[in-house]
């Protein structure tokens, strides 16, 4: 019976963070950062990436930032992190506080809200975006794995991200 309980419950816990997000092909875009040099993602094709949606104003992003630029010397060519802020709210001030209190080097850039609603497939009836969030996108270009805020205070995100990048699964 506690078997049964257990199983219904990861059942419950997966159909409320499981957005239907996953298992598809990851949309295109191409965006800027502060020096308007232009990111696109079909030019990470044949990598691993983690394309990563923060809110500069949220401590889960910052944390979640820093872990990422932790673990990326770890990975080598592997895989690429890759930082999406939404503006507004976010604008290239808050954008390069962010940047600092993190010290990330990866490439954090500005979307005005068309690659996020690309990814969360947000609509009028379902316009809520969930940040942070992280996209794991494979070689191949589908997306395998999303996680959310909830999920990324997990202590087995770290873990769950090495396995996936090292396994290819």
């Amino acid at each position: 019976m506690r078997k049964l309980a257990l199983a219904m419950t990861l059942l419950l816990a997966h159909a409320l963070f499981a957005q239907g997000l996953s298992g598809r092909r990851a949309p295109g875009f191409s965006l800027p950062d502060s020096a308007f040099t232009q990111h696109d993602l079909y030019d990470l094709r044949g990598r691993w990436v983690l394309l990563v949606f923060v809110r500069t104003d949220s401590a889960n992003s910052k944390a979640l930032s820093r872990l990422l630029e932790s673990k990326k010397a770890q990975w080598g060519t592997k895989a690429a992190v890759l930082s999406v802020a939404v503006t507004p709210p976010d604008n290239q001030a808050t954008i390069a506080k962010y940047a600092v209190e993190t010290k990330i080097t990866t490439p954090l850039v500005f979307d005005q809200g068309q690659a996020a609603a690309s990814y969360f497939r947000a609509t009028p009836t379902r316009p809520s975006i969930d940040m942070p969030h992280v996209f794991a996108i494979n070689p191949q270009g589908t997306i395998v794995r999303d996680w959310t805020e909830l999920q990324l205070g997990l202590k087995t995100f770290g873990a769950d991200l090495d396995a996936l990048i090292a396994g290819g699964k």
